[in-house]
């Protein structure tokens, strides 16, 4: 297994809907942020577009990785045949192996045999040019139909993007989703969670610590990953809260990090 930085593990330095700080990140900050952290693969979600780049800041954003001995993968938020196609585009020039999906609440209204008939096409082209399509469980699309559309895809090019722990929203506990979804398995995003009742017995709240500080069973969890590649991305990401304000998770950002990417390595070593 091989750790890598996700760009969500800089969530509020990047900068997420009304929440952006005055000079963000960019890809080739995150970049940095990796080699400093001594990690040798980033992968870059919705929260940092790379169709955004010009296709010059493209290649030199590839040129270099390359240079540091760093591998990139690549994400998109929504499904859509045309966006995934120019994300194959943007694989091409990054030399990224992965395109990772999310798949959400409005595709889960999309009946599976309509939705695996637009995903072919797009799994052969990605096929051809050595790229895996990797389906992320999101928030509220069930794992149950992610194996429906996965089986009637049927190609080895296409598998999962798991994180293990977005289906809580989707009202499955994380066990039940990892072991559905592990068979399907290419690319993993890696968090923690804590559960934390309310002062007043209102119910409770689940939000995220740092890697192995929580109630993720991250052991249990790459033990029913034995199966897959052996160089399989490991993506670390975390939830931390916005908290007072923008500032101050800014500052938490890195310190949350630091700590999980050496808990992530002791979890992975030897794996």
């Amino acid at each position: 297994m091989r750790l890598g930085l996700g760009s969500y593990a800089y969530r509020w330095n990047i900068g997420i809907k009304d929440q952006v700080p005055p000079s963000p990140m960019t890809p080739f900050d995150v970049l940095e942020a990796a080699e400093r952290m001594g990690l040798d693969l980033v992968q870059y979600a919705d929260n940092m577009p790379l169709e955004a780049l010009s296709a010059e800041e493209l290649e030199r954003l590839a040129a270099l990785a390359r240079a540091k001995g760093i591998t990139l993968e690549v994400g998109t938020q929504c499904f859509d045949a045309k966006q995934v196609a120019e994300y194959i585009g943007i694989c091409k020039v990054i030399s990224s192996k992965i395109l990772r999906v999310a798949l959400d609440a409005e595709d889960a209204l999309v009946p599976v045999p309509e939705l695996a008939e637009q995903l072919r096409p797009l799994v052969e082209e990605a096929k051809v040019a050595g790229i895996r399509i990797a389906i992320e469980n999101h928030f509220n699309y069930p794992s149950p139909r992610m194996v429906e559309l996965l089986e009637a895809v049927n190609d080895p090019a296409l598998g999962v993007c798991l994180d293990v722990a977005n289906s809580i929203c989707a009202g499955e506990w994380p066990e039940e989703t990892i072991t559905m979804l592990a068979p399907y398995t290419i690319n993993l995003h890696l968090k923690d969670y804590e559960i934390t009742p309310d002062p007043y017995g209102v119910g409770f709240r689940i939000h995220g610590v740092p890697l192995g500080e929580g109630r993720a069973n991250i052991p249990w969890i790459l033990d029913q990953l034995a199966h897959c590649d052996a160089d399989m991305s490991v993506i670390v990401e975390h939830w931390l809260p916005l908290g007072a304000s923008l500032e101050e998770a800014m500052a938490q950002e890195q310190p949350w990090l630091d700590r999980t990417v050496a808990a992530g390595r002791k979890f992975i070593e030897g794996r």
